[in-house]
């Protein structure tokens, strides 16, 4: 439990804040209500959803009236829990579902004289300083904590029905115990964890530098397959186990890795073939080294079969033939070999001091990972990470590390804040506040009245300019329509002066046609019944004159051609010699015509 004096002192000040101090813009009642609304059910609601609006919007979402000390029970309440929210330094999901506990904290901070529950609810939060490298990372660990967390939704159910705080007591007195629990079990696994991953990085280590010098040696060259076959096969797995049994700094080592560069050596034409004193020497020595080195290692004779095979190669070779040799490439390929493992960068013991024992961060938001630097590898050169309780979590190579580092992916985790500090510092702070205010009460309430006046004219402002906004909206809408019909009825006239065009083009070329002897009729309305018959007796081509007659060659009647073209789009006059599709098409664009006029 916290300090009595601390306790008693925080108690005072709390008790202070919400029975005096107002905030702009929160619920407070009006006058003096003789009644106000309980509001135990309304926390207990949306405590048990689990909601993460803030105390003080569900207020002011609901008719009240509520009391003062309902009211600024919810701002401390949400303003601890903010606070806590921002500065915690614990993961956003796990603080997220923390910060609800603004629901009960409300609820107590009004209906207890002294600050039992805050009390309590300290020294719970306190201990999540454990809890400072916890992922969502949906593994066992992880679902174990936001398991507790549901369970602790009905335990604080079961405070809100009963009105009494003794299942939340129960619960952190059995959280205190699991977490002695843990510890004691965590340092265990961290124990048994170093020891795998030694032993695992050595192993990795022995078969990792043995593939590199082996793929080294073999890079580029041509090799008779017998020769790859030992190597590959047989030398390689010797290195492997000097190696992991003795390091790369012992006899074995250097004598095996020399052995394996003369097999080489031996074996490639285009290395040994200009110098064969030297390769008399190493033929007499090379069979009794190989047997003397693999019989240190492995206690063994080496494999008779393999060995001849090489043997022979070299037999060979002494005596002037030429072996087949083939490309190491295909070898390479499969070896999988990285020379990064021959020499290892070397990491200061100051630099290993800065970083070990500390925690890191990827990621951000809900999607952040944490992992705590258990341990530098030397014999890999790798950082081991576990999630702080002996889970492992990885490797990452140490330049990696570092990239990610100056990169930015990978970031130290700052020191947490608990949550007593929270607690006390922003009681303090709203103390002072309201040490302000007992003595501006006046000017409060003229700032008050000036920000009602404000909003007023916010509002009426928004107002104005939304209507001005309707109204040039509106006047836009209209000039848009009649750009619109303007513009259907350019098209309109545009189509009709085509269709009189068309029209007139037929109409002339019909003329044109109209031969001697042809016949025309003649309306005095477009609409009449009685027309006149007369035929084409004479075309005078130098005035464009037609001169007509009747069936008895009298009532000389003389038209130009203009004026004929003229009557046959008006409808007053047709031509009986064209044909029937002239007289329906030019009927139908005139009365086109006729409805467009």
């Amino acid at each position: 439990m916290p300090d009595s004096s601390l306790t008693d002192s925080l108690s005072e000040q709390i008790l202070g804040v919400i029975r005096e101090i107002r905030v702009p813009d929160l619920p407070y009642p009006v006058g003096q209500p003789e009644r106000f609304q309980d509001w135990s059910g309304l926390l207990r609601e949306h405590w048990t959803l689990q909601t993460d609006q803030r105390v003080s919007e569900v207020l002011q979402n609901l008719e009240g009236p509520w009391s003062v000390q309902q009211v600024n029970g919810a701002y401390l309440a949400d303003r601890i829990m903010d606070v806590f929210l921002r500065s915690s330094g614990l993961h956003p999901v796990l603080v997220a579902r923390l910060a609800r506990l603004r629901y009960p904290l409300a609820w107590r901070l009004v209906a207890e004289e002294h600050p039992v529950f805050t009390g309590l609810l300290v020294e719970w939060l306190d201990s999540f300083a454990d809890w400072r490298g916890w992922s969502d990372s949906g593994g066992r660990s992880s679902r174990a904590l936001l398991d507790q967390l549901d369970r602790l939704v009905a335990v604080l159910d079961q405070c809100f029905e009963n009105n009494d705080l003794a299942p939340f007591e129960a619960f952190c007195d059995k959280w205190q115990r699991d977490a002695e629990r843990r510890h004691q079990h965590s340092s265990r696994l961290h124990q048994r964890l170093m020891e795998t991953e030694t032993g695992a990085a050595r192993q990795r280590r022995a078969d990792q530098v043995a593939r590199a010098v082996t793929g080294r040696a073999l890079d580029g060259r041509q090799l008779p397959v017998a020769t790859q076959d030992f190597l590959v096969d047989h030398w390689l797995p010797l290195l492997r186990q000097v190696a992991w049994q003795e390091g790369v700094e012992g006899e074995n080592w250097r004598h095996g890795t020399r052995l394996l560069e003369w097999m080489v050596w031996a074996g490639d034409p285009q290395l040994s073939g200009q110098n064969m004193d030297r390769l008399y020497q190493v033929g007499e020595q090379l069979s009794d080294r190989i047997t003397e080195v693999w019989q240190r290692v492995r206690r063994e004779t080496p494999p008779r079969g393999p060995l001849s095979a090489v043997e022979a190669v070299l037999v060979d070779r002494l005596r002037g033939g030429d072996p087949e040799a083939e490309s190491t490439r295909e070898r390479l390929a499969r070896l999988d070999h990285d020379p990064t493992w021959i020499d290892l960068p070397e990491v200061s013991a100051g630099t290993l001091e800065q970083y070990c024992g500390s925690w890191f961060v990827e990621g951000s938001g809900a999607r952040e990972q944490r992992r705590f630097f258990l341990a530098y590898l030397e014999e890999t050169g790798e950082v081991l990470w576990s999630n702080g309780y002996g889970v492992r979590l990885g490797l990452t190579p140490w330049h990696e590390f570092r990239q990610s580092l100056d990169e930015g992916r990978m970031r130290p985790l700052p020191p947490l804040t608990r949550f007593g500090d929270v607690l006390g510092d922003t009681v303090s702070a709203l103390d002072r506040v309201l040490s302000s205010q007992r003595g501006q009460r006046q000017e409060a309430a003229r700032k008050a009245r000036e920000r009602a006046e404000q909003i007023r004219q916010k509002k009426e402002t928004e107002a104005r300019q939304k209507a001005q906004a309707e109204a040039a909206r509106q006047a836009e809408a209209e000039k848009q329509e009649r750009l619109a019909r303007e513009q259907a009825e350019e098209e309109e006239v545009a189509r009709l002066e085509a269709a009189r065009a068309a029209a007139l083009e037929q109409a002339v070329a019909e003329v044109d046609r109209l031969n001697l002897g042809g016949w025309i009729a003649l309306r005095k309305q477009p609409d009449a019944e009685d027309e006149q018959r007369l035929k084409l007796a004479v075309r005078i081509n130098a005035s464009r004159k037609l001169v007509f007659v009747d069936r008895l060659g009298l009532n000389r009647t003389e038209l130009t051609t203009d004026t004929l073209v003229e009557r046959l789009l008006a409808g007053t006059a047709r031509i009986l010699g064209a044909t029937a599709e002239f007289d329906e098409t030019l009927s139908r664009v005139v009365g086109r015509i006729r409805v467009g006029r």
